[in-house]
């Protein structure tokens, strides 16, 4: 028996016809489901080989002489028919036009479904921030030393984030904790700036899923800002102002 969620849900997600909210329930969804992961992976794989399929190739030179031959000895014999080339270019014509309108209604449901999937991404960075700023949840490790709170990831991730102390550039280094983003368990390096926090969520960089980053912006009093460096994507939001924040990403790529 099928998911129902495959049926009512999936091909909403991948038109970008669900909401944020809505989106973000189906993707935790997707985490328990095989059936709704093995759909999606089996329709995105379609639309994937339509983008990138090579639709349009030249006649081979064969095939062109072959017709200059047929006509030539049409025209000899006084044989000649303009009915059967006609349905023939007006086949190819119209495979020519359903190619093309497949491919462009592709690309138009994948360019609306980005929208979604990046504001589903900075709803899910927003909960985690204000999360945070709840007593007793800021920092798994508390420390100031750049050389305390880097090794306290090891063992507890796959990866090991790097880590900076930039309090003479104003930005104290806080401490750090584990996070989950997507589904997956991300670090968190937390900075100071006067008497504002600012989270620093870092993880590999797959370099796979452009949709589901999200650009720069605010939202509801907060500022984020996204960014590739090292090896590694990056992060930060705080309701610092956005300048503040523009620096500590410049401080954090160097």
């Amino acid at each position: 028996m099928r998911c129902e969620h495959s049926q009512s849900l999936l091909h909403g997600y991948l038109d970008g016809e669900l909401d944020a909210l809505r989106a973000e329930e189906f993707e935790k969804h997707l985490e328990n489901c095989s059936q709704c992961i093995a759909q999606l992976e089996e329709q995105e794989s379609l639309r994937t080989s339509l983008i990138s399929a090579q639709l349009y190739e030249r006649a081979p030179n064969a095939l062109a002489m072959k017709i200059k031959r047929q006509i030539a000895n049409a025209e000899t014999e006084a044989q000649w028919s303009w009915v059967p080339i006609w349905r023939w270019i007006g086949a190819s014509a119209a495979f020519a036009v359903l190619v093309a309108f497949t491919y462009h209604a592709v690309e138009m449901m994948l360019a609306k479904r980005a929208p979604v999937v990046e504001q589903a991404a900075v709803t899910e960075v927003i909960d985690a921030h204000v999360r945070s700023l709840q007593p007793g949840h800021l920092t798994d490790v508390l420390s100031t030393d750049q050389h305390t709170v880097k090794p306290w990831f090891d063992g507890k991730l796959d990866y090991i984030p790097p880590v900076k102390d930039l309090a003479n550039n104003g930005f104290p280094l806080l401490g750090g904790r584990l996070d989950v983003l997507n589904g997956r368990s991300v670090a968190v390096l937390v900075y100071g700036r006067r008497k504002h926090f600012i989270n620093v969520f870092v993880w590999p960089d797959s370099s796979q899923d452009a949709a589901a980053t999200p650009t720069p912006g605010t939202r509801n009093g907060y500022q984020w800002n996204y960014w590739r460096a090292h090896g590694m994507e990056f992060c930060a939001i705080s309701d610092v102002s956005a300048p503040d924040l523009h620096d500590l990403a410049e401080l954090l790529q160097e």
